[in-house]
C-alpha cells in the first residue's frame, strides 16, 4: 500500500509539470525516448532488415504506434489543460483553441476530468500506449505479407510503373483498408475490456466515418509508397506517415469510449 501511495504521488507530481506551461513534461519525456529508439532503428535499419526483416518491421511498427498514441495523448492533455483554465482557453492557447474548435462536436465531459482535480489533465495512460504498440507489433507480419503479395501480383518495371502502382493502391484500399479498420476497432475494444456488444457499438458508430476519412488520406499516400518506395521501405514509410493517422484513430477510439461512458453507464467498456 505504501508503494502504491508513493507511486500515485510521484505520478501526480510529474503530471503537474509542464514545459513553458504548455507541453506536459511526462509526455515530452516519453516522446523523446521513443524518438531516440527510432533514431537507433533508422541508423541500423538496413542491417536489421537483412538479418530479420519481419522482426524489424514488427519492432518499427510498435515504436511508431507508440509515438502516434503519445502524440494523441499530448494533444488531449494540452486541450484539456486549456479548457480547465478559469474562463476557458486564453489568447495564448492557440494550439489548444484549434484542437477545441476541431473537436467542438465532441465537447469535454465530466468523465474526462481527473477526480478531485480541475487543474491537472489526465495522467499519461501507459496501458493505452502499450495497447497501440502491441497492436502495431502484431499487425506488422500481416502488413509485411500483404505488401509482399502486392509486389508480386503487380510488379513495377521501368517501362510500366504507374499502372501497377495504381492497381496496388486500388487493391489495397478496397481489400486491406476496410479489413484493417475492422480489426483495429475490434482488437482495441476487446483489449479495453469490451465484449461483443461493445464491439458492435464501436463498429456501428465509428467504422463508416473512419473509413471515409481513410479514403481522403491514404490513396495519395499509397500512390507515393507503391510508386517510389522499395519493398523494404514500404511498411516503414506507411507507418511513419501513419503516425498522424494512428493519432487520429487513437483520439477517435478514446472519444468514442467517453461518449459510451456518458450515454451507456452500464457499458462494459473500461475507460482509460
Amino acid at each position: 500500500m505504501s508503494w502504491e501511495l508513493t507511486r500515485r504521488r510521484l505520478t501526480r507530481a510529474v503530471n503537474s509539470k509542464f514545459i513553458y506551461d504548455r507541453v506536459p513534461l511526462l509526455h515530452a519525456i516519453i516522446f523523446l525516448t521513443e524518438m531516440a529508439i527510432i533514431a537507433r532503428l533508422v541508423s541500423r535499419f538496413n542491417s536489421y532488415y537483412d538479418q530479420r526483416p519481419v522482426l524489424t518491421m514488427m519492432v518499427t511498427n510498435a515504436v511508431l504506434g507508440g509515438v502516434a498514441d503519445t502524440v494523441a495523448q499530448t494533444i488531449t492533455s494540452v486541450r484539456q489543460r486549456a479548457v480547465r483554465k478559469p474562463g476557458g482557453p486564453g489568447k495564448n492557447d492557440t494550439f489548444a483553441i484549434e484542437i477545441h474548435e476541431l473537436d467542438r462536436k465532441n465537447p469535454m465531459s465530466d468523465h474526462d476530468l481527473v477526480p478531485n482535480s480541475k487543474a491537472l489533465p489526465p495522467p499519461f495512460d501507459f496501458e493505452r500506449l502499450t495497447r497501440f504498440a502491441a497492436y502495431g507489433f502484431c499487425m506488422a507480419p500481416l502488413q509485411f505479407k500483404w505488401f509482399s503479395f502486392l509486389s508480386r501480383a503487380f510488379p513495377v518495371s521501368k517501362d510500366s510503373a504507374l499502372g501497377p502502382a495504381m492497381k496496388r493502391v486500388i487493391f489495397d484500399q478496397l481489400v486491406f483498408a476496410p479489413f484493417g479498420l475492422a480489426v483495429f476497432f475490434t482488437v482495441m475494444t476487446v483489449a479495453e475490456g469490451g465484449g461483443k456488444r461493445a464491439v458492435t457499438n464501436k463498429l456501428r458508430d465509428m467504422y463508416v466515418p473512419t473509413l471515409k476519412a481513410n479514403y481522403l488520406v491514404w490513396p495519395a499516400v499509397q500512390i507515393i509508397n507503391f510508386r517510389l518506395m522499395p519493398v523494404q521501405f514500404q511498411l516503414p514509410f506507411v507507418s511513419t506517415v501513419g503516425i498522424a493517422w494512428t493519432a487520429y484513430l487513437s483520439l477517435t477510439n478514446s472519444s468514442e469510449e467517453a461518449d459510451q461512458k456518458v450515454h451507456e453507464p452500464n457499458s462494459n467498456i473500461r475507460l482509460q
